[in-house]
């Protein structure tokens, strides 16, 4: 029997586990990355404690397709696409990169939208907007709070579910906003509960979306856990959303 030495051995033993670290940052560079739900905003779309699967190359690369974001700053993105009305994106906010953010795409370049008492107006035309019966919000201690819930049509027929309280809100009217060549615009689906693209950097939200910091589209659930639900030993086991699990977004 022929003995490999111990140097080709240490090499072999070093080579396999740094070979799985290489394909490891590969895959969630190029192909998906998974993300975690940990707010509100997004309901009824999304759930506090959703853990989500994002498709990295759905709108092409930036240096934030990266870990860390390390690479050169670009207005354009290697093999890059517009994202379309409707899409789920993850992104990083502009002015605070480290904060990761997910919004819905309802506004492309060169868009004019608007809050008119509660309901968006793109170009000029009002959304409809029908109701869709009863919902229940969680808020962040996980009480559940009895919401209406409503389907919006984009243009183009794309629907669906939002969360609205009231009509009056501080963003329920607002003036007409341009989204800027390479920016887009997203907003929450919780409409009363969400720091958008309707507020501006200055007053602390993310305003447009630069196409750059685009990380990844919310393409599948892969699971989710009510952990805001547990209220005892026993209710443990009885939060995994098991109905959530491997559903398209």
């Amino acid at each position: 029997m022929i003995k490999m030495p111990h140097s080709r051995r240490l090499m072999a033993w070093l080579i396999e586990p740094l070979a799985m670290v290489i394909v490891m940052v590969c895959a969630t560079t190029a192909i998906a990355q998974p993300f975690y739900i940990p707010s509100g905003s997004m309901e009824p779309t999304l759930q506090i404690g959703d853990m989500l699967l994002g498709t990295k190359y759905a709108y092409g690369y930036s240096r934030w397709s990266l870990p860390g974001g390390f690479g050169p700053a670009s207005t354009t993105r290697l093999f890059g696409k517009l994202p379309a009305r409707g899409d789920v994106v993850i992104f990083r906010k502009p002015h605070d990169t480290k904060v990761t953010l997910i919004k819905r795409v309802v506004g492309l370049p060169g868009d004019r939208l608007q809050m008119v008492h509660g309901h968006l107006a793109i170009n000029g035309k009002i959304l409809p907007l029908a109701p869709a019966g009863p919902g229940e919000m969680e808020d962040s201690h996980g009480d559940r709070i009895p919401i209406q819930t409503f389907t919006e049509t984009l243009p183009g027929g794309i629907k669906h579910t939002i969360f609205k309280a009231g009509w009056d809100g501080p963003l329920d009217d607002t003036p007409v906003m341009i989204v800027p060549a390479g920016h887009v615009f997203g907003m929450g689906d919780n409409r009363d509960n969400s720091t958008d693209s309707r507020v501006p950097v200055e007053d602390g939200g993310p305003g447009y979306i630069p196409l750059e910091n685009l990380v990844a589209r919310a393409d599948v659930m892969l699971g989710s856990y009510d952990y805001l639900g547990v209220r005892s030993v026993g209710s443990i086991f009885s939060q995994i959303r098991l109905s959530r699990f491997l559903r398209p977004i």
